[in-house]
């Protein structure tokens, strides 16, 4: 059995686990809650109503207020993309050079950008990237032309997310330091936008449940549809 913290502990006392709080509650309670050193990330868990087998839910999301944090991006393109991708910010650019050095061991990236041309090459790193969750794809926005776009949404803090084999969703909102109606906006729009993504296939409820945690911190149940 996993042992809790102190501070774990006397956080869990602070409210009610079993009850499901609105978001305002609930990101409430989360900033009263003893935090880290550390500036923590808050994140937002859901559990779909999907067959992960033959359903999925997947995509990129830009959310109203950002993730507090400004992501390395590499692109893979060549000649005025290359161009393109480097003056919107890119940390790294190219293309087999590039595909050989991740394939070499280097990954101090966050998010991979891939113009449509380069794919044949990217390819090659579907296992490297995919199990990463850094492959690049065109429904999560990553593999298209308009690439210098792209780039600065997601150094700005444009967010994947994909449905893991147990049907759920982990996504980041914010930082426990953002301003509660900040982490509040954030919150309602992903899930307005997590809506808008049922399989047509899926059946019955959608989003079966969803809690809030920050880095370390117990997850506060949130009421939602």
């Amino acid at each position: 059995m996993k042992t809790r913290s102190k501070r774990y502990k006397k956080c869990v006392e602070q409210y009610d686990r079993q009850q499901r709080y609105s978001v305002e509650e609930a990101v409430g309670i989360l900033k009263k809650l003893e935090g880290l050193k550390f500036t923590e990330t808050v994140d937002l868990s859901v559990s779909l109503g999907i067959d992960p087998r033959r359903q999925q839910v997947r995509g990129a999301f830009s959310l109203p207020h950002g993730i507090g944090k400004e992501k390395r991006v590499i692109v893979f393109a060549e000649g005025d993309k290359a161009a393109e991708a480097a003056e919107a910010g890119a940390v790294e650019v190219g293309g087999q050079d590039l595909v050989k050095k991740i394939q070499d061991g280097w990954s101090e990236f966050d998010v991979a950008i891939a113009v449509p041309a380069m794919m044949r090459f990217v390819g090659r790193l579907g296992r490297v990237l995919g199990p990463q969750g850094k492959m690049p794809s065109p429904k999560s926005g990553t593999v298209t032309d308009n690439v210098g776009a792209a780039v600065r949404e997601f150094r700005a803090g444009k967010i994947e997310f994909r449905n893991d084999k147990g049907a759920n969703v982990h996504a980041p909102v914010g930082k426990r330091d953002f301003p509660a109606e900040k982490l509040v906006d954030n919150i309602n729009a992903l899930v307005e936008h997590l809506l808008v993504l049922k399989p047509a296939q899926a059946k019955g409820v959608f989003m079966n449940s969803a809690t809030l945690s920050s880095t370390m911190g117990p997850a506060i149940k949130l009421a939602i549809r």
